[in-house]
This record gives C-alpha cells, sequence and structure tokens, in this order.
C-alpha cells in the first residue's frame, strides 16, 4: 500500500471456538509471534469478554500475558479495548506511538472484547 502510510491493523481471534483459557493462550503466543517475525507492528487481538458478562478469563489471561511480555520487552505497548479512545491516558499513548489507530474501526468505542497490541 505504497502512499498509504499505515498498513492495516492485523487481528487474532482467540475467543474464536470457545478454546479453554490454556488454548487460547497458547494461540496468542504463536501468532504474535509469527506477526513480530514477519514484521507486522499492529495487532488487534479479539478475546471477548466473557458470556457472563463478569471479565472473561480468556481476556484476563490475555492482559496477564502481554503485561509480562511488555515488561520483558517483547512488545511496545497494549491498550484494552475500554480504554482505546480519546479519554483515557492508555488511549492517547497508543495513537502517540502510532498514530494510524485512530482510523480503526474501534477507536473510542469502549470495546471490551478487544485489545490493542504494538509489536516491537
Amino acid at each position: 500500500m505504497k502512499g498509504c502510510g499505515h498498513a492495516a491493523v492485523r487481528l487474532i481471534n482467540i475467543e474464536h471456538g470457545y478454546p479453554k483459557v490454556e488454548e487460547a493462550i497458547k494461540k496468542l503466543k504463536f501468532e504474535l509471534s509469527t506477526l513480530r517475525r514477519i514484521g507486522v507492528r499492529e495487532v488487534k487481538v479479539i478475546h471477548g469478554y466473557g458470556s457472563s458478562g463478569t471479565g472473561g478469563s480468556i481476556r484476563q489471561a490475555a492482559h496477564r500475558y502481554l503485561s509480562e511480555q511488555q515488561r520483558i520487552g517483547r512488545i511496545k505497548n497494549f491498550c484494552a479495548g475500554e480504554s482505546f479512545g480519546p479519554f483515557e491516558a492508555a488511549g492517547r499513548k497508543m495513537l502517540e506511538l502510532s498514530p494510524g489507530l485512530r482510523k480503526d474501526p474501534d477507536w473510542g468505542r469502549q470495546n471490551d472484547g478487544i485489545t490493542i497490541v504494538l509489536l516491537r
């Protein structure tokens, strides 16, 4: 996409098929590793929010894993969907690091079922 200045955000759907938490995290690890290797920088993880509406164990496990990956420097940053907007510091930080994310359809939608990840 020459002249565009912004590659599309890649999607990883770890809730598809309603896997157990361990399977979902295994898929997340594999997909992030693959995307990092091929040079993708922006990823949207679809983890759902849990059918009970109380937080979703896949979502919580994904955030724990991403926190650890950020701490050890394997990812640049991540932002929970509910914070991915102009009124949250975490959302503004994501735009600072990757301004093209403003064009993402989930920007400002407070979508608890996704997390945006910036790879190194």
